[in-house]
């Protein structure tokens, strides 16, 4: 992986502006941990979890990841005049924006920066803590199944 972009760290705070949880359609995967510990914010048990809350994705040759559901106006699930289930949001949004895609893939960190406020400003984050958040997304996978129901 290419650190030349955050080799001496990167700024991000959350505003907490909700830009990415509402207005565009998009995936918020989910890992095990992530939908256990959802269905206990909001107290039903994983199956009802599931059912109530997230959507299966097609990712090609019978292969589905689990995300969570959005509105019909393409907010998310847990939008509520902010963020309905903040401590205890998926591992996507909590390590966000420092998702190896926005890292490595040129011109993307750039282009997300220019929607999202908290982007090069607020706390730097060393490139120990952006390592240690890509490693994370990696060792915790998201939900997959295959064959679908």
């Amino acid at each position: 992986m290419s650190k030349q972009l955050f080799t001496q760290g990167l700024c991000f705070s959350c505003t907490r502006c909700s830009t990415c949880c509402r207005y565009e359609s998009g995936f918020v995967f989910l890992t095990k941990k992530d939908a256990n510990l959802l269905a206990t914010t909001v107290q039903v048990d994983y199956t009802d979890f599931v059912d109530i809350y997230c959507r299966w994705v097609p990712m090609g040759q019978g292969r589905e990841q689990l995300s969570l559901r959005e509105k019909p106006n393409y907010d998310c699930i847990f939008w509520e005049n902010g963020c309905s289930v903040y401590e205890g949001r998926p591992l996507q949004c909590r390590t966000f924006p420092f998702w190896e895609a926005l890292l490595v893939v040129p011109g993307a960190w750039q282009v997300a920066a220019a929607s999202c406020p908290g982007m090069g400003t607020g706390v730097l984050h060393t490139r120990d803590e952006i390592e240690a958040a890509i490693i994370r997304q990696r060792t915790e996978p998201v939900i997959v199944r295959f064959g679908g129901v």
